[in-house]
């Protein structure tokens, strides 16, 4: 096989020296009127492409200047490895060799990388089925299996590749793969560091020696890249602690002769510490002088920090562009004294021009309809460029919850300096998903339930839902659909049918059912940006089903009004939504507040149920989450409120560590019957998760909960609320949201359903 592969290599690299023979050999024709052109050789080019590719016609005369450029045409086809011409009577006749053409190509021994992927790289290089085979292009695919082994610490990784001819002039490509173990590093030295220890510096970097969780990480393989990443990471260190002249000297990365390990040695310089003497503003400032000067966060008299002059200059951008400056330039220019290792930052700006855009182009939305991006913009075409309406057309595009990166660029429209384009770079994420749930309680042992839902379907922006809990004693069954834009306004509708029936738990015994059907049809009306008050009405059944340990105010409540009922509750609600994101907050707060009133049926009653979350941005990685609902409901007409409208707590979205919807009143028999009265409060503090890269979605988070559920006749009082703590982890995946809770209560009484551990993929905090 691999003189056969050889002797491939040998013909492709003569194919120069044919062409310039098979050019001799044109020029050796005498000069001829063609009357026919007939074409020798092919067996799978078509003969179209030889006859548009040369300069000869039926009826021109040949010489050898149009021989040498049909015979160039053919060459750069690139399908031919030999090419030459000959003359019989009046008729041209060409002569072609084709080039192998690639059958398939194949990896052995790759781990890894998936096939798929590295298939996909060979097609980029061009080696892939049905296109002609070319030595040039194997070598170069081998070294860039190699490049992409040593970007993962591979560096013993050696390729071989075999050439397999088959019929019909083809040939299959194997690439066999050897790849070693990887280069781990072993050691990471810095050198020259006096104001802090090396264990230090070296915490700041990604890569480091190794751990515990390294195996998952990879933080311990060397790359080019993060190292760079972590130099970065190493000067703003310095920058913001006001070594103003910090410099990294030298980076040396030494490999040992067997290739396993690695040692990473970073010389400094870190000059003196600076401290900040004044800061002053030169220059254009749209006489807002007093405007700019609030958006100072440098101080005088501490440390010079890169970060707070970034900050403000990026402050002083954005300002502008709210007038529409989409050019602004601001520089922080230093005055350093060296003397007494103070600087005096002087602050210069030009607004340049006013500027207004021209055309608002979206890119990246493979499904997502542009109209559904567009409807969300405030800034428009033809308009003045305006930096805070563009801000807010990018955090509502965020907040569809439809992509999982949106950025917004500004380019220049070349030979028209007072416009602009903006392009809106959308990353999609799966919108259809599988959820699915799952716990484990001494009460129902293994439960399950999952939900089809579709939050953009067809690219269209609206969303369908079939949602199904099979658990096997609270099973539902609930279909939605929401067109957000049922209006051109942005007036939203929704429409909801369900279906629902709970059952004792076993270790409670009984048959009895509580069954509830119903639908509704709501509509949701924008007041201003973050606010949307909702407006509708529902039609539901409530029906007791009697059976065995049916719990007392079940039978209570059917005994005196009915076993069955029905109601029309009006829906009124209001939110505000000021969130970053929709899919992974960091800042914001979002209010929602939703109150059913049924006005007519044989259930009378009130009931409303708000919550407030907040998300506070402590620094790049960390943010603390607060959230807190309450709910409160009353009867009307001399009724109590219904018992199949009680509020429930525990789990999951509530007090996590405690069975889902388990807290509050129970029966004689421990049933839990819920309430209309429910306060939670949650508190998370949320990191990245280790390694997740790119994907934003992927954190981690500790979290204390407390909370209740109260009888109607009952005070809610501190002393009864339930409280746990735990740590989670939550991720956009891609059969949905995903969230894990281990919990343990740090507060809890006797009778209380204890779940430590839960999952579900489909809910939120």
């Amino acid at each position: 096989m691999k003189k056969q592969s050889n002797r491939f290599g040998a013909r492709t690299a003569t194919a120069v020296a044919a062409m310039f023979l098979a050019v001799h050999a044109a020029w050796a024709l005498e000069p001829f009127k063609v009357q026919d052109i007939r074409v020798e050789g092919l067996q799978r080019v078509e003969p179209g492409t030889v006859f548009a590719s040369i300069p000869l016609r039926v009826g021109d005369t040949y010489n050898d200047e149009k021989g040498a450029a049909a015979i160039r045409a053919l060459f750069a086809l690139g399908l031919f490895k030999d090419v030459r011409l000959e003359a019989v009577g009046g008729v041209l006749v060409v002569v072609v060799e084709e080039r192998p053409t690639v059958a398939d190509v194949d990896f052995v021994g790759a781990r890894e990388f998936e096939k798929d992927a590295l298939k996909k790289a060979m097609r980029d290089i061009g080696l892939t089925d049905g296109r002609p085979y070319d030595k040039a292009l194997t070598d170069r695919a081998e070294q860039e299996l190699k490049r992409q082994y040593i970007n993962k610490s591979f560096y013993g990784a050696e390729v071989v590749t075999t050439v397999t001819p088959i019929e019909r002039n083809r040939v299959n490509l194997t690439f066999t793969i050897t790849e070693g173990d990887t280069a781990r590093i072993k050691d990471i030295r810095i050198v020259g560091n006096k104001a802090f220890s090396e264990s230090t510096l070296k915490g700041l970097f990604d890569q480091d020696t190794g751990g515990w969780l390294s195996w998952y990480t990879k933080s311990d393989r060397y790359a080019r890249s993060k190292l760079n990443a972590d130099l970065e990471t190493l000067r703003s260190y310095y920058l913001q602690r006001g070594y103003l002249e910090f410099r990294i000297d030298s980076t040396q990365v030494a490999i040992s002769p067997d290739k396993q390990d690695i040692t990473i040695t970073v010389n400094v310089t870190e000059g003196e510490r600076f401290v900040v003497s004044s800061v002053k503003l030169e220059g254009n400032y749209l006489e807002r002088d007093e405007e700019f000067k609030s958006l100072v966060t440098i101080r005088a008299g501490e440390p010079y920090n890169a970060d707070q002059v970034a900050e403000t200059t990026k402050a002083f951008s954005e300002h502008f562009g709210n007038f529409g400056f989409a050019f602004a330039r601001i520089e922080a220019v230093p005055e350093i004294d060296r003397e007494t290792n103070r600087v005096a930052l002087t602050l210069q700006a030009d607004p340049v021009r006013r500027a207004y855009v021209r055309r608002i182009e979206v890119a990246g939305n493979n499904r997502t309809r542009d109209e559904v991006i567009r409807r969300e913009f405030r800034q428009f075409e033809s308009s003045w460029y305006d930096g805070e309406r563009i801000r807010l057309s990018r955090d509502r595009v965020d907040r569809l919850g439809f992509f999982t990166e949106v950025n917004v660029e500004t380019q220049e429209v070349p030979g028209a300096p007072d416009q602009v384009d903006l392009v809106v770079n959308v990353v999609e994420k799966p919108t259809g998903s599988l959820q699915l749930g799952a716990g484990f309680s001494s009460a129902e042992k293994l439960s399950f339930s999952f939900a089809i839902k579709q939050e953009n379907i067809f690219g269209s922006g609206n969303y369908l839902g079939v949602d199904v809990n099979t658990s096997k004693f609270k099973r539902t069954l609930v279909f939605s659909t929401t067109d957000p834009y049922f209006t051109r306004d942005g007036i939203s509708r929704t429409v909801d049918l369900y279906y629902r029936t709970d059952k004792p738990y076993e270790d409670q015994g009984g048959n009895y059912e509580l069954v509830t059907t119903g639908g509704g049809l709501r509509f949701g009306v924008p007041f201003t940006e973050t606010d949307t008050v909702f407006f509708g009405a529902a039609l539901e059944s409530n029906r007791i089903k009697s059976g065995t340990n049916i719990p007392a105010a079940y039978l209570a409540y059917a005994d005196r009004y009915g076993s069955s009922s029905s109601s029309v509750p009006l829906t009124i609600g209001w939110s505000r939504d000021g969130r970053d994101s929709a899919l992974a907050p960091n800042n914001g707060v979002y209010q929602r507040l939703n109150t059913d009133w049924s006005v007519a049926g044989d259930a009378r009653y009130l009931r409303a149920n708000y919550q407030y979350q907040q998300y506070i941005p402590l620094n790049k990685k960390f943010t603390l989450a607060f959230n807190g609902e309450l709910g409160w409901g009353k009867g009307f007409n001399g009724r109590p409120f219904p018992v199949f409208k009680n509020f429930y707590s525990g789990g999951l979205g509530s007090v996590r560590g405690f069975d889902q919807g388990t807290l509050g009143p129970r029966d004689v028999t421990g049933a839990s019957l819920g309430g209309p009265k429910k306060v939670t409060f949650n508190t998370e503090l949320i990191a990245p998760f280790p390694g997740a890269g790119n994907d934003r979605t992927l954190r981690i988070f500790t979290f204390l909960d407390v909370g209740n559920v109260y009888g109607e006749e009952e005070k809610m009082r501190f002393s009864e609320m339930r409280a746990s703590v735990g740590v989670g982890l939550s991720w956009i995946s891609p059969l949905g949201p995903l969230r894990l809770a281990y919990a343990q209560p740090v507060r809890k009484f006797a009778g209380d359903r204890i779940q430590k551990l839960q999952f579900q993929i489909g809910t939120s905090f």
